[in-house]
């Protein structure tokens, strides 16, 4: 099957793109596209790909599904699009980030990171923003889960894991934890805490410090840190 995504990622996941549960997965997407509201828009589905080549992979940040309100939903887990009202759980990671790294954002910076919630800064400095699920029908948050979405990106982290050493893994909330079964944590850093969302922040996400602890694991195996700021 030809899929449209990135050439180091069509590479590392050909073998996934072959099988029986993509195509049935691919006959879904479209057929929903075309009879209802799907976010977001098609050419953004492998958008978090497309933003952070294969070899390029430093952090993956683990999201559950797209947010499936109008003009949310970029194709980067967490991330709204440009000029979108940043939602609760971007703003206490934004919080997280400001506490945690102990410094005042740059002069300017403030009204910025509270306002631009569209992360692609992150991605192209090899942040994967992965969503669990990379379609959800409007207003149906869940809706296209057990449709084979898992499975891909089961399979993503799997080749993250297998390939790749010394990647920080950010996994946020239970759901998250799930699909941090297939990671090797003898060669990868693996950072659990729950949720950032307002119901479950303030249960161990606020003062997990992984945005220290991520650049200080980058540094520490010769790798740029990420400038979350």
């Amino acid at each position: 099957m030809n899929v449209v995504i990135e050439s180091s990622w069509k590479r590392e996941l050909r073998d996934t793109f072959s099988q029986p549960y993509f195509t049935e997965l691919t006959a879904f997407v479209k057929k929903e596209y075309k009879e209802t509201i799907v976010y977001p828009a098609p050419k953004n589905i492998f958008r978090t790909f497309d933003l952070c080549p294969f070899d390029a992979v430093k952090v993956v940040i683990l999201g559950q599904d797209p947010y499936h309100g109008a003009g949310q939903a970029n194709g980067l887990a967490f991330a709204v699009q440009e000029d979108v009202r940043v939602p609760p759980s971007l703003q206490n990671i934004f919080k997280e980030i400001e506490t945690d790294l102990g410094q005042a954002l740059p002069a300017g910076r403030q009204a910025l990171v509270h306002t631009d919630g569209d992360l692609t800064r992150w991605a192209k400095q090899g942040v994967l923003l992965l969503n669990a699920t990379l379609t959800v029908r409007a207003h149906a948050a869940g809706s296209h889960q057990g449709r084979g979405w898992e499975i891909f990106t089961d399979a993503v982290i799997r080749a993250l894991s297998e390939k790749r050493e010394h990647l920080v893994f950010m996994l946020w909330g239970n759901y998250a934890r799930t699909k941090g079964a297939h990671i090797d944590r003898s060669k990868h850093l693996v950072l659990e805490a729950s949720h950032p969302s307002p119901l479950s922040a303030h249960s161990g996400f606020f003062g997990c410090k992984h945005f220290s602890q991520a650049n200080d694991y980058l540094t520490a195996h010769g790798k740029s840190p990420i400038d979350w700021l």
